[in-house]
């Protein structure tokens, strides 16, 4: 017997203008409600895509303007939303938080996580990113919460090469891994799937993943290829290369068949240095 709950997940070209985003996530939202979708999952950056450094002036907390906007939407559509990867006001003018919020249909906050791990990184000597520049890291993984689709494990981005923070999840009851990401072609095109499906994997979890696409202001490129994969490690729904809303059913029986058949999370032992 199937328990199936219907998804949305929004592939987004987000640029410096957080109206325009908004604008953008508004029609995704309304047609992820027409679809009778339980939660809509946005990637990281939805509000603002642009330099680093620039991102600071954008920076509100989280009862500010814009995300004021994005719990009204929530509650005038009677969805949930996954907004990963928010320009949170942070400890000083210097450095914001990225911040993953979940907000209910009520318009409510439920929970939010602040990215652990920054994307400091020397690609080439023309591709070099510095994330903790400007943004101050998290410094705890949010206990997973319950929402329409089931219990809910909280990260961002570049969490996803730190298997750790997943198992820590699981352990504690996650059921579906989120993991909105802005991940750039070149990096996206060798490891994005295999290190989604491998999470997916190792924890009997669902993951779902909202990613930013295409060419942004500045000249940077996002890999694009949103994607849901199932406990066993399947892709079950995937978004190419090009701005979409992707829908999709998930059951909810396969995490425990799944679990039953490869039980990881009771053989785990944990090894100390």
């Amino acid at each position: 017997m199937f328990n199936l709950r219907r998804i949305a997940l929004a592939q987004m070209n987000s640029s410096t203008n957080p109206l325009q985003n908004f604008e953008q996530a508004e029609k995704f939202t309304h047609a992820a409600k027409e679809q009778q979708a339980k939660i809509i999952f946005f990637p990281e950056n939805f509000n603002f895509m642009g330099r680093l450094g620039d991102s600071l002036k954008q920076a509100q907390s989280l009862e500010g303007e814009y995300m004021t906007k994005y719990k009204s939407l929530a509650k005038a559509c009677n969805i949930w939303m996954s907004l990963g990867g928010f320009q949170e006001l942070g400890p000083s003018a210097e450095k914001h938080y990225n911040t993953h919020v979940i907000i209910d249909n009520f318009g409510e906050i439920k929970a939010t996580y602040r990215k652990i791990h920054l994307f400091d990184v020397k690609l080439s000597e023309k591709t070099q990113i510095f994330e903790s520049r400007f943004v101050q890291p998290g410094s705890s993984i949010t206990p997973p919460l319950d929402s329409p689709i089931g219990k809910l494990g909280l990260s961002v981005c570049y969490d996803l090469r730190f298997p750790e923070l997943y198992r820590k999840l699981s352990l504690q009851g996650a059921e579906i891994l989120l993991i909105p990401a802005a991940f750039m072609e070149k990096t996206g095109y060798a490891h994005w799937e295999v290190l989604l499906r491998a999470r997916a994997i190792e924890n009997g979890c669902f993951v779902i993943a909202s990613a930013q696409d295409g060419t942004h202001e500045g000249g940077r490129v996002s890999y694009g290829h949103t994607c849901v994969i199932d406990p066993w490690g399947m892709i079950i729904a995937q978004a190419s290369e090009e701005t979409r809303l992707l829908i999709t059913d998930i059951d909810l029986g396969m995490i425990a068949k799944s679990r039953e058949k490869i039980p990881t999370l009771q053989h785990v032992r944990l090894i100390s240095q």
